[in-house]
Protein backbone atom coordinates (compact mmCIF):
# COMPACT_ATOMS: atom_id res chain seq x y z
CA UNK A 1 0.00 0.00 0.00
CA UNK A 2 1.03 3.50 -0.97
CA UNK A 3 2.43 5.82 2.11
CA UNK A 4 0.56 8.72 2.96
CA UNK A 5 0.96 11.94 1.38
CA UNK A 6 1.74 14.32 3.77
CA UNK A 7 -0.08 17.51 2.68
CA UNK A 8 0.21 21.27 4.04
CA UNK A 9 -3.34 22.68 3.57
CA UNK A 10 -2.44 26.96 2.80
CA UNK A 11 -5.43 28.84 3.47
CA UNK A 12 -8.99 28.13 4.87
CA UNK A 13 -11.51 30.28 3.43
CA UNK A 14 -14.32 28.84 1.69
CA UNK A 15 -12.74 26.80 -0.99
CA UNK A 16 -9.43 25.91 1.73
CA UNK A 17 -11.83 24.44 4.22
CA UNK A 18 -13.53 21.97 1.19
CA UNK A 19 -9.99 20.92 0.26
CA UNK A 20 -9.32 20.87 4.04
CA UNK A 21 -12.20 18.65 4.51
CA UNK A 22 -10.97 16.40 1.12
CA UNK A 23 -7.58 15.48 2.93
CA UNK A 24 -8.96 14.79 6.19
CA UNK A 25 -11.34 12.25 5.13
CA UNK A 26 -9.01 10.71 2.32
CA UNK A 27 -6.89 7.80 4.01
CA UNK A 28 -4.23 8.34 1.11
CA UNK A 29 -3.51 11.88 3.00
CA UNK A 30 -2.20 12.67 6.23
CA UNK A 31 -2.81 16.61 6.82
CA UNK A 32 0.54 17.88 8.63
CA UNK A 33 -0.29 21.30 8.95
CA UNK A 34 -2.72 23.96 8.32
CA UNK A 35 -1.37 27.33 7.48
CA UNK A 36 -2.69 31.34 7.01
CA UNK A 37 -1.55 34.00 8.39
CA UNK A 38 -4.52 35.09 10.98
CA UNK A 39 -5.02 31.05 11.38
CA UNK A 40 -4.67 31.24 15.27
CA UNK A 41 -6.72 33.75 15.71
CA UNK A 42 -9.75 32.50 13.71
CA UNK A 43 -11.47 29.38 14.23
CA UNK A 44 -10.64 26.18 13.01
CA UNK A 45 -13.59 23.87 11.54
CA UNK A 46 -14.16 21.00 14.44
CA UNK A 47 -13.27 18.53 11.94
CA UNK A 48 -9.57 19.49 11.34
CA UNK A 49 -9.01 20.34 15.27
CA UNK A 50 -5.46 18.90 16.11
CA UNK A 51 -3.50 19.75 13.10
CA UNK A 52 -0.58 21.93 13.84
CA UNK A 53 -1.12 25.27 12.84
CA UNK A 54 1.20 27.63 11.25
CA UNK A 55 0.79 31.63 10.47
CA UNK A 56 4.11 31.75 7.99
CA UNK A 57 4.44 29.96 5.10
CA UNK A 58 8.50 29.29 5.21
CA UNK A 59 8.57 28.06 8.22
CA UNK A 60 5.47 25.73 7.70
CA UNK A 61 7.27 24.61 4.80
CA UNK A 62 10.92 24.05 6.99
CA UNK A 63 8.70 22.19 9.79
CA UNK A 64 5.98 20.50 8.44
CA UNK A 65 8.12 18.95 5.23
CA UNK A 66 5.53 18.05 2.93
CA UNK A 67 4.72 16.13 0.24
CA UNK A 68 2.76 18.26 -1.21
CA UNK A 69 1.37 22.13 -0.37
CA UNK A 70 -2.14 23.20 -1.03
CA UNK A 71 -2.73 26.82 -2.22
CA UNK A 72 -5.39 28.36 -1.10
CA UNK A 73 -4.90 31.73 -0.61
CA UNK A 74 -5.22 34.52 -2.32
CA UNK A 75 -4.09 35.03 -5.94
CA UNK A 76 -1.53 37.16 -5.66
CA UNK A 77 -0.10 34.55 -3.41
CA UNK A 78 -0.37 31.71 -5.80
CA UNK A 79 2.81 31.76 -8.05
CA UNK A 80 5.33 32.70 -5.11
CA UNK A 81 3.64 30.03 -2.94
CA UNK A 82 4.45 27.42 -5.60
CA UNK A 83 7.48 27.59 -6.48
CA UNK A 84 8.52 27.70 -2.78
CA UNK A 85 6.43 24.34 -2.77
CA UNK A 86 8.27 22.57 -5.53
CA UNK A 87 11.45 23.94 -4.60
CA UNK A 88 11.55 22.31 -1.10
CA UNK A 89 10.51 19.12 -3.11
CA UNK A 90 6.91 19.60 -2.87
CA UNK A 91 3.69 18.37 -5.31
CA UNK A 92 1.60 21.22 -5.83
CA UNK A 93 -2.63 21.26 -5.75
CA UNK A 94 -3.36 25.33 -6.12
CA UNK A 95 -6.61 27.26 -6.79
CA UNK A 96 -7.49 28.89 -9.72
CA UNK A 97 -5.94 30.72 -11.07
CA UNK A 98 -2.44 29.84 -11.76
CA UNK A 99 -1.41 33.38 -10.77
CA UNK A 100 -2.15 36.92 -11.71
CA UNK A 101 0.41 37.71 -14.75
CA UNK A 102 1.58 35.42 -17.85
CA UNK A 103 5.10 35.26 -16.75
CA UNK A 104 4.60 34.08 -13.24
CA UNK A 105 2.12 31.78 -14.62
CA UNK A 106 4.24 30.06 -17.47
CA UNK A 107 7.74 29.84 -14.54
CA UNK A 108 5.11 27.84 -12.44
CA UNK A 109 4.32 25.52 -14.87
CA UNK A 110 8.02 25.37 -16.20
CA UNK A 111 9.36 24.64 -12.69
CA UNK A 112 6.82 21.86 -12.68
CA UNK A 113 8.26 20.19 -15.67
CA UNK A 114 11.60 20.92 -14.35
CA UNK A 115 11.22 19.58 -10.58
CA UNK A 116 8.99 16.51 -12.20
CA UNK A 117 6.41 17.59 -9.42
CA UNK A 118 2.67 17.26 -10.14
CA UNK A 119 0.55 20.45 -10.60
CA UNK A 120 -2.97 20.30 -10.16
CA UNK A 121 -5.49 23.49 -10.70
CA UNK A 122 -8.57 23.87 -9.04
CA UNK A 123 -10.64 24.17 -12.24
CA UNK A 124 -12.98 22.09 -10.09
CA UNK A 125 -15.75 21.95 -13.48
CA UNK A 126 -12.88 19.61 -15.31
CA UNK A 127 -14.17 16.66 -12.84
CA UNK A 128 -17.68 18.01 -13.12
CA UNK A 129 -19.95 15.30 -14.36
CA UNK A 130 -22.47 17.82 -15.57
CA UNK A 131 -20.33 19.81 -16.87
CA UNK A 132 -18.33 17.60 -18.58
CA UNK A 133 -21.69 16.42 -20.44
CA UNK A 134 -22.66 19.82 -21.40
CA UNK A 135 -19.10 19.98 -23.22
CA UNK A 136 -19.31 16.26 -24.71
CA UNK A 137 -22.43 17.41 -26.13
CA UNK A 138 -21.41 21.04 -27.21
CA UNK A 139 -18.93 19.41 -29.67
CA UNK A 140 -21.43 17.56 -31.74
CA UNK A 141 -23.28 20.67 -32.75
CA UNK A 142 -20.71 21.73 -35.53
CA UNK A 143 -18.40 24.95 -35.92
CA UNK A 144 -18.37 27.62 -35.65
CA UNK A 145 -19.40 27.33 -32.38
CA UNK A 146 -21.02 30.72 -30.16
CA UNK A 147 -21.10 30.54 -26.35
CA UNK A 148 -22.33 32.56 -24.09
CA UNK A 149 -21.47 32.31 -20.50
CA UNK A 150 -21.81 33.96 -17.48
CA UNK A 151 -21.81 34.02 -13.10
CA UNK A 152 -22.80 37.30 -11.50
CA UNK A 153 -22.69 37.21 -7.83
CA UNK A 154 -25.10 39.66 -5.26
CA UNK A 155 -22.64 40.16 -2.01
CA UNK A 156 -24.28 40.37 1.30
CA UNK A 157 -23.63 38.79 4.30
CA UNK A 158 -20.07 37.19 4.54
CA UNK A 159 -20.24 37.26 0.50
CA UNK A 160 -19.82 41.34 0.82
CA UNK A 161 -16.35 41.00 2.51
CA UNK A 162 -15.37 38.06 0.10
CA UNK A 163 -15.84 39.39 -3.07
CA UNK A 164 -14.67 42.70 -1.75
CA UNK A 165 -11.52 41.08 -1.23
CA UNK A 166 -11.00 39.47 -3.93
CA UNK A 167 -11.43 42.27 -6.19
CA UNK A 168 -8.11 43.80 -4.26
CA UNK A 169 -6.41 41.03 -6.22
CA UNK A 170 -8.38 40.11 -9.57
CA UNK A 171 -11.44 41.51 -11.09
CA UNK A 172 -14.28 39.63 -11.59
CA UNK A 173 -14.25 38.50 -15.11
CA UNK A 174 -10.14 37.21 -14.27
CA UNK A 175 -10.68 35.36 -11.48
CA UNK A 176 -14.03 33.37 -12.11
CA UNK A 177 -13.23 33.89 -15.84
CA UNK A 178 -10.59 31.37 -16.07
CA UNK A 179 -13.37 28.84 -15.63
CA UNK A 180 -15.33 29.45 -18.15
CA UNK A 181 -12.87 29.81 -21.07
CA UNK A 182 -11.34 27.01 -20.38
CA UNK A 183 -15.00 25.05 -21.22
CA UNK A 184 -14.72 27.36 -24.31
CA UNK A 185 -11.28 26.26 -25.48
CA UNK A 186 -11.95 22.63 -24.51
CA UNK A 187 -15.63 23.36 -26.62
CA UNK A 188 -13.92 24.39 -29.46
CA UNK A 189 -10.26 22.74 -29.49
CA UNK A 190 -9.32 25.99 -31.52
CA UNK A 191 -6.79 29.00 -30.74
CA UNK A 192 -8.07 32.22 -29.32
CA UNK A 193 -6.99 34.63 -31.44
CA UNK A 194 -8.71 38.28 -30.63
CA UNK A 195 -10.20 39.39 -27.52
CA UNK A 196 -12.15 42.17 -26.05
CA UNK A 197 -13.31 43.39 -22.60
CA UNK A 198 -15.37 46.08 -21.04
CA UNK A 199 -15.48 46.76 -17.33
CA UNK A 200 -17.30 49.88 -15.40
CA UNK A 201 -16.89 50.35 -11.50
CA UNK A 202 -20.54 50.60 -9.92
CA UNK A 203 -19.02 50.16 -6.18
CA UNK A 204 -18.09 52.86 -4.15
CA UNK A 205 -16.00 50.62 -1.42
CA UNK A 206 -13.87 48.15 -4.38
CA UNK A 207 -10.66 49.70 -5.43
CA UNK A 208 -11.20 48.28 -9.22
CA UNK A 209 -14.07 47.87 -11.78
CA UNK A 210 -16.36 45.03 -10.26
CA UNK A 211 -18.25 44.39 -13.53
CA UNK A 212 -16.65 43.16 -16.26
CA UNK A 213 -17.71 41.68 -20.05
CA UNK A 214 -15.20 39.64 -22.13
CA UNK A 215 -15.46 38.44 -25.89
CA UNK A 216 -13.43 35.81 -27.46
CA UNK A 217 -12.58 35.37 -31.11
CA UNK A 218 -11.41 31.80 -32.01
CA UNK A 219 -9.15 30.68 -35.47
CA UNK A 220 -12.37 28.13 -35.99
CA UNK A 221 -14.77 31.14 -36.57
CA UNK A 222 -15.96 30.53 -32.78
CA UNK A 223 -16.94 33.11 -30.84
CA UNK A 224 -17.71 33.53 -26.95
CA UNK A 225 -18.58 35.63 -24.30
CA UNK A 226 -18.38 35.44 -20.08
CA UNK A 227 -19.75 38.09 -18.13
CA UNK A 228 -19.28 38.69 -13.98
CA UNK A 229 -20.01 41.03 -11.92
CA UNK A 230 -19.91 41.19 -7.96
CA UNK A 231 -21.32 43.81 -5.66
CA UNK A 232 -24.51 44.67 -3.47
CA UNK A 233 -26.03 46.47 -6.92
CA UNK A 234 -26.07 43.25 -8.91
CA UNK A 235 -29.24 41.70 -10.52
CA UNK A 236 -30.34 38.23 -9.72
CA UNK A 237 -32.04 38.56 -13.52
CA UNK A 238 -30.43 35.87 -15.76
CA UNK A 239 -27.37 36.22 -13.58
CA UNK A 240 -26.49 32.28 -14.53
CA UNK A 241 -26.37 31.74 -19.20
CA UNK A 242 -24.34 28.73 -19.47
CA UNK A 243 -25.38 27.93 -23.29
CA UNK A 244 -23.17 26.95 -26.46
CA UNK A 245 -25.10 27.41 -30.37
CA UNK A 246 -23.37 25.80 -33.27
CA UNK A 247 -25.03 24.98 -36.96
CA UNK A 248 -26.91 21.87 -35.36
CA UNK A 249 -28.60 23.30 -32.44
CA UNK A 250 -27.66 24.30 -29.07
CA UNK A 251 -27.29 22.68 -25.44
CA UNK A 252 -27.99 24.80 -22.39
CA UNK A 253 -27.59 24.10 -18.58
CA UNK A 254 -30.35 24.86 -16.85
CA UNK A 255 -29.88 26.53 -13.74
CA UNK A 256 -31.64 25.68 -10.09
CA UNK A 257 -32.21 28.71 -8.68
CA UNK A 258 -32.83 27.58 -4.77
CA UNK A 259 -31.62 29.84 -2.03
CA UNK A 260 -30.36 27.40 0.56
CA UNK A 261 -28.01 29.26 2.84
CA UNK A 262 -29.53 32.13 5.48
CA UNK A 263 -28.19 35.74 4.59
CA UNK A 264 -26.36 34.48 1.31
CA UNK A 265 -28.07 35.61 -1.77
CA UNK A 266 -28.76 32.64 -4.18
CA UNK A 267 -26.12 33.50 -6.68
CA UNK A 268 -23.35 34.34 -3.95
CA UNK A 269 -24.02 30.45 -2.97
CA UNK A 270 -21.10 28.70 -3.79
CA UNK A 271 -23.15 25.17 -3.90
CA UNK A 272 -25.53 27.12 -7.16
CA UNK A 273 -22.39 28.17 -9.10
CA UNK A 274 -21.67 24.41 -10.33
CA UNK A 275 -24.84 22.90 -9.25
CA UNK A 276 -27.49 22.51 -12.65
CA UNK A 277 -31.21 20.87 -12.65
CA UNK A 278 -30.76 19.96 -16.15
CA UNK A 279 -29.09 19.94 -19.73
CA UNK A 280 -31.24 20.97 -22.36
CA UNK A 281 -30.21 19.53 -26.04
CA UNK A 282 -31.98 20.98 -28.63
CA UNK A 283 -31.79 19.63 -32.56
CA UNK A 284 -31.76 22.30 -35.18
CA UNK A 285 -32.99 19.84 -38.11
CA UNK A 286 -36.11 20.63 -39.97
CA UNK A 287 -38.47 18.63 -42.16
CA UNK A 288 -40.28 18.83 -45.22
CA UNK A 289 -42.58 20.95 -43.42
CA UNK A 290 -39.68 23.58 -41.19
CA UNK A 291 -41.04 22.38 -38.24
CA UNK A 292 -38.16 21.08 -36.11
CA UNK A 293 -37.68 16.91 -37.04
CA UNK A 294 -36.68 15.97 -33.28
CA UNK A 295 -38.38 17.53 -29.31
CA UNK A 296 -35.62 19.04 -27.01
CA UNK A 297 -33.87 15.93 -25.10
CA UNK A 298 -33.96 17.09 -21.44
CA UNK A 299 -31.04 15.27 -19.33
CA UNK A 300 -31.82 15.37 -15.85
CA UNK A 301 -28.63 15.90 -13.38
CA UNK A 302 -30.56 15.58 -10.22
CA UNK A 303 -28.46 12.98 -8.74
CA UNK A 304 -24.92 15.50 -9.53
CA UNK A 305 -22.71 15.93 -6.98
CA UNK A 306 -22.40 18.85 -4.44
CA UNK A 307 -19.54 21.35 -4.01
CA UNK A 308 -17.99 19.24 -1.24
CA UNK A 309 -17.94 16.07 -3.35
CA UNK A 310 -16.59 18.15 -6.19
CA UNK A 311 -13.54 18.85 -3.50
CA UNK A 312 -13.27 15.23 -3.20
CA UNK A 313 -12.92 14.41 -6.70
CA UNK A 314 -10.38 16.95 -7.25
CA UNK A 315 -8.57 15.88 -4.46
CA UNK A 316 -8.56 12.18 -4.99
CA UNK A 317 -7.05 13.42 -8.84
CA UNK A 318 -4.26 14.82 -7.29
CA UNK A 319 -3.35 11.46 -5.17
CA UNK A 320 -3.72 9.71 -8.42
CA UNK A 321 -1.63 11.78 -9.96
CA UNK A 322 0.98 11.68 -7.58
CA UNK A 323 0.68 7.98 -7.28
CA UNK A 324 0.57 6.81 -10.79
CA UNK A 325 2.98 9.95 -12.28
CA UNK A 326 0.25 11.28 -14.51
CA UNK A 327 1.20 13.42 -17.21
CA UNK A 328 -0.48 16.97 -16.29
CA UNK A 329 0.81 19.01 -19.08
CA UNK A 330 -1.98 19.27 -21.16
CA UNK A 331 -4.14 20.75 -17.85
CA UNK A 332 -1.23 23.35 -16.79
CA UNK A 333 -1.18 24.47 -20.35
CA UNK A 334 -4.66 25.13 -20.60
CA UNK A 335 -4.56 27.01 -17.02
CA UNK A 336 -1.97 29.57 -18.57
CA UNK A 337 -3.80 29.23 -21.90
CA UNK A 338 -7.35 30.71 -19.69
CA UNK A 339 -5.34 32.68 -17.87
CA UNK A 340 -4.21 34.63 -20.70
CA UNK A 341 -7.47 35.04 -22.14
CA UNK A 342 -8.83 36.51 -19.37
CA UNK A 343 -5.88 38.74 -18.65
CA UNK A 344 -6.20 40.10 -21.83
CA UNK A 345 -9.41 41.27 -21.66
CA UNK A 346 -8.22 43.23 -18.65
CA UNK A 347 -5.74 44.81 -20.40
CA UNK A 348 -8.17 45.39 -23.54
CA UNK A 349 -10.72 47.30 -20.97
CA UNK A 350 -7.58 49.13 -19.65
CA UNK A 351 -6.51 50.46 -22.67
CA UNK A 352 -9.58 50.63 -24.63
CA UNK A 353 -8.95 48.69 -27.70
CA UNK A 354 -8.97 45.09 -29.00
CA UNK A 355 -6.03 42.68 -28.04
CA UNK A 356 -4.74 40.64 -30.18
CA UNK A 357 -2.84 37.53 -29.10
CA UNK A 358 -0.06 35.97 -30.19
Amino acid sequence: MPEKVKVLVVGLGNMGASHASAYHRNPGFEIVGLMSRTIKSKSVPDELKGYPLYEDYDEALKLAKPDAVSINSWPNSHAEFAIKAMNAGAHVFMEKPIATNIADAEAVVKLAREKNKKLVLGYILRVHPSWMKFIELGKTLGKPLVMRLNLNQQSSGPAWTWHKNLIDSLIPIVDCGVHYVDVMCQLTGAKPVRVHGIGASLWEEADKPNYGHLHVTFDDGSVGWYEAGWGPMMSEVAYFVKDVVGPKGAVSIVPNPKQTKENLSDSADIDQHTKTDAIRYHHAEVDADKNFAREDEILTMTDEPGHQDLCDREQAFFLKAIQEDIDLGESMDAAVNSLRIVLAAEQSINEKRVIELD
